[in-house]
């Protein structure tokens, strides 16, 4: 059922969408860079999930490889605004890069710090919720455009 408000809701979801591919695309392509690859390290290399690369891969692959996820899932996103469907695809991949993201907060050694009296975290990471919550719009437009299809 189409609302007035539709539009309105449309514009935001579209605006924070580009947020999250121009977020992506650009991350991506830093990964490429040796400073992205080194700044990264010590997230992946404490990560229960994703250390084990370290012991195959070099530090720039992985963070290539990262970059490569992030570019392709960005282009999958931007398909989505005419082809929803495959917004469900970008979407679930997008919601995974930033659950991961997210997880790093929990698993990086002095990601919590005090400051001041007030508890910070690095916000490069937690911003990643904003980030998540527009990917899930996407999977369920997606998942909507499945259905009636």
């Amino acid at each position: 059922m189409h609302t007035k408000n539709q539009p309105q809701h449309e514009l935001g979801y579209l605006i924070g969408l580009a947020g999250v591919i121009a977020t992506l695309l650009w991350i991506g392509i830093f990964k490429y860079t040796p400073t992205e690859a080194m700044q990264i390290k010590p997230l992946i290399e404490n990560h229960p999930f994703m250390s084990w690369m370290y012991q195959i891969f070099s530090v720039q692959f992985v963070s290539g490889l990262i970059g490569t996820f992030e570019i392709i899932t960005a282009f999958m996103l931007i398909v989505s605004i005419k082809k929803p469907v495959v917004g469900y695809y970008a979407g679930i991949i997008a919601s995974f890069i930033f659950v991961v993201t997210l997880s790093f907060i929990l698993t990086t050694p002095g990601s919590f710090k005090v400051v001041d009296g007030v508890p910070l975290t690095d916000f490069f990471l937690f911003k990643d919720i904003v980030f998540l919550g527009i990917t899930l719009i996407t999977v369920q437009k997606g998942y909507q455009a499945r259905q009636h299809a």
